[in-house]
């Protein structure tokens, strides 16, 4: 998985899968999401990132099960 911030665009871009995208559904007027063949989200895409989803801000923790 892989987490960008584009801060020239504030777009938050967050990978899943490296698979070929089928489909990209518009959750809203600023989320896209894409879906490989299977229906699998490879991606997720969040304009006006700051203000949605407090980015750059990020944290990271990996839980034990």
């Amino acid at each position: 998985m892989k987490v960008r911030y584009f801060a020239d665009t504030d777009t938050l871009l967050i990978e899943f899968r490296d698979a070929p995208v089928a489909e990209t559904r518009d959750l809203d007027e600023n989320t896209l999401l894409d879906v490989d063949a299977h229906g699998h989200i490879c991606s997720i895409t969040v304009e006006h990132a700051s203000e949605r989803a407090d980015a750059p801000h990020f944290s990271y923790e990996e839980v034990a099960a």
